[in-house]
């Protein structure tokens, strides 16, 4: 089938990564054709890097879908809104004027509160004549799943090219930790607090996080800032593997650090209304569900980025937490996640 993904682009990476990611899914897992129309090919072409020409993958601008959904063999199958964007104007008249029309999916952001259960695959109706879907990722068997594709081993033998030169900059013997955050994390009081652990440690920082932190300049006695390029998604994957904490944010980095098998803490996006903090605790209500009291507190404080002098001598009960965890990811997904949960919905 013929799918057309719509991807705006609202924090800078984490939407771009997400539509990147199904795309590649569904053309390389699932042989469907694909049109990615987004509105910052800039930073969704950062993502691409590494994967050369995919065959049934056209990535367009935003303005191509004015004039790339008339009548004919274009018409798509399927069209993704990803992440609750609008259609151009322009396009969407288009399909309401196609001789076959085809299926809207309303593609939401990922979310483990019990309600998504109740409204994934619901319809929305449509003064136009189209139908329209609500589509939820989640990580209950009846929700949208999770996008898996690749899904990375525990332990990788070969560093990425991309990462070479940078890992050798890490000391033996030092853990490893990476940290890709929004603005607004308290990654500088956090790191303090690290550092009076009086243990070697070697930060990671994702492209751009040390310099839209200030940290550049900032010197700690036990701690090792190591500022990384933009590196393409696989090769991030090598790197929440290859560390012993992760600290993560968004939806594609939250669901890769899982799959990695190791602790982390989700920099969840914040909202005003505070709804980030439901959705916080609705997957910490499902990853600590068959967990220990003590380690409960623990995780839980880590999450608010408090305790981290209590929460770091559970680091060991933790890392079999996240193996357990990924296991069990893989087992409720053995469909193959979001990409084939959307294509049997639309068959």
């Amino acid at each position: 089938m013929r799918w057309d993904i719509f991807c705006q682009i609202v924090d800078n990476y984490g939407d771009a990564g997400i539509c990147w990611r199904l795309a590649r899914s569904l053309a390389v897992q699932h042989h469907q054709n694909i049109r990615l129309f987004c509105d910052d090919l800039h930073t969704l072409k950062l993502f691409m890097m590494g994967s050369g020409d995919i065959q049934d993958i056209e990535v367009l601008p935003w303005e191509a879908s004015y004039t790339n959904a008339r009548h004919g063999p274009n018409t798509p199958d399927v069209v993704i809104q990803a992440f609750s964007c609008d259609l151009p104007e322009r396009y969407l008249n288009h399909l309401i004027l196609a001789p076959r029309n085809p299926i809207l999916i309303h593609l939401e952001y990922l979310s483990a509160e019990p309600w998504v259960v109740d409204f994934h695959g619901r319809p929305s109706p449509q003064n136009n004549g189209l139908q329209k879907y609500f589509f939820f990722p989640g990580f209950q068997q009846n929700t949208g799943g999770l996008l898996l594709d690749p899904i990375p081993p525990i332990r990788q033998d070969i560093c990425p090219k991309s990462l070479s030169s940078i890992w050798d900059q890490s000391r033996e013997g030092a853990k490893k930790i990476s940290i890709f955050s929004y603005p607004g994390a308290p990654i500088k009081q956090w790191l303090t607090q690290l550092n009076q652990l009086d243990i070697p440690v070697d930060v990671f920082m994702a492209f751009g996080n040390a310099e839209l932190l200030n940290l550049q300049k900032q010197a700690w006695s036990n701690l090792k800032l190591i500022s990384l390029p933009f590196i393409p998604q696989d090769d991030f994957d090598y790197l929440l593997v290859e560390c012993d904490f992760n600290v993560v944010r968004g939806e594609d980095s939250f669901v890769r650090a899982q799959l990695a098998g190791r602790p982390f803490i989700w920099n969840i996006y914040p909202q005003d209304d505070g709804a980030h903090l439901i959705k916080l605790q609705a997957f910490l209500d499902l990853y600590l569900k068959e967990v220990t009291p003590e380690l409960q507190t623990a995780v839980t404080k880590a999450m608010a980025w408090d305790g981290i002098n209590q929460w770091w001598m559970a680091l060991p009960h933790w890392n079999q937490l996240a193996r357990a965890w990924r296991a069990q990811l893989l087992e409720s997904q053995t469909d193959g996640g979001l990409a084939a949960r959307l294509l049997r919905f639309v068959s």
